[in-house]
């Protein structure tokens, strides 16, 4: 197909998330069960981010249908490690509910961090949908053109679904999607690899962003992998009380930077409920999935900003 949406089968979510599953849910009538990564230890790095125990378990119930999962993360950018997805996969094992492994971010791995599949693990296979993005993966994110893997059981019901969904196909970009995998599969491993230049040229980005807030007095969270890197604002001290939108202080603050800098950032409030948005605190995601030109501009705008006197 040219892309599945599965969201519809979601019951429990791991926030932050994307915030188009809320909607989806609403739209199938479904509920969306949130449950936080919090920080633990050293909030700098992506990896500390982690759900407690008690939460995610307490999320389940007897209508539990499945649960949500996305590693690497957006918008935080951790990679899920083998025991945490261990961990996942036993509670869903013992409420006997699927899940849908958003893994579109897989070839964007940083440093000596790994992407394990869920369901790749012992027992996850027949209850695991594993979903891929070619957009994400060639970097060409307008062709949405993305597949799903699992078994037969739960693909069926897919087909069934992105068959009254998705009307037609784009068959040449998934032609060219298919030729890509084929190149990438003759040079794998040698420094002509896309996917082995993806990830450390995205890392680089991140680095150079990284540093560019880090000299202002910002606060960087060092994502695992992924195309964003979250960076806390609140050592410059900026203040948007007296704008009196009504609004959070991550959208006002990202509206300050596009307006008066040209500096775009998204806020983290949009992926978090109600409940648990208090945790997105100063917090503002970057996209590292630039150009140099782009890249290097940001850095020298990043330069420019102050703290409040």
């Amino acid at each position: 197909s040219s892309g599945i949406n599965a969201e519809w089968l979601l019951r429990p979510g791991i926030e932050p998330h994307f915030d188009c599953y809320k909607d989806d849910m609403a739209i199938c009538g479904g509920k969306l069960v949130r449950v936080p990564l919090r920080c633990t230890g050293d909030a700098t790095l992506a990896k500390n981010w982690k759900l407690d125990p008690k939460e995610f378990e307490g999320a389940f119930s007897e209508r539990t249908k499945a649960v949500l999962l996305t590693t690497p993360h957006n918008p935080i950018g951790k990679i899920f490690t083998t025991d945490e997805l261990e961990y996942i996969g036993s509670v869903c094992a013992k409420h006997d509910v699927i899940i849908i492994s958003d893994e579109v971010y897989e070839r964007v791995v940083f440093g000596d961090n790994k992407h394990v599949r869920i369901g790749s693990l012992p027992g996850m296979w027949e209850r695991t949908i594993t979903i891929g993005s070619a957009g994400k993966t060639f970097s060409v994110t307008g062709w949405k053109i993305g597949w799903a893997i699992g078994p037969q059981h739960l693909i069926t019901q897919l087909q069934h679904v992105s068959s009254c969904t998705t009307f037609t196909a784009p068959t040449p970009l998934q032609e060219a999607v298919a030729g890509g995998f084929n190149h990438e599969r003759s040079i794998a491993h040698t420094e002509d690899a896309y996917f082995k230049w993806l990830p450390a040229k995205l890392e680089d980005n991140c680095r150079k962003l990284a540093e560019a807030f880090r000299s202002v007095g910002m606060i960087p969270v060092w994502p695992d992998g992924g195309y964003f890197m979250l960076v806390d604002t609140s050592p410059m001290g900026w203040d948007f009380t007296e704008v009196k939108s009504g609004r959070y202080y991550d959208v006002d603050c990202v509206k300050w930077l596009t307006r008066e800098f040209k500096l775009a950032t998204i806020p983290i409030s949009v992926f978090y409920g109600e409940a648990n948005r208090h945790l997105s605190a100063k917090y503002i995601r970057v996209c590292c999935a630039k150009s140099d030109e782009t890249i290097d501009k940001a850095c020298s705008i990043i330069s420019q900003l102050k703290k409040s006197k």
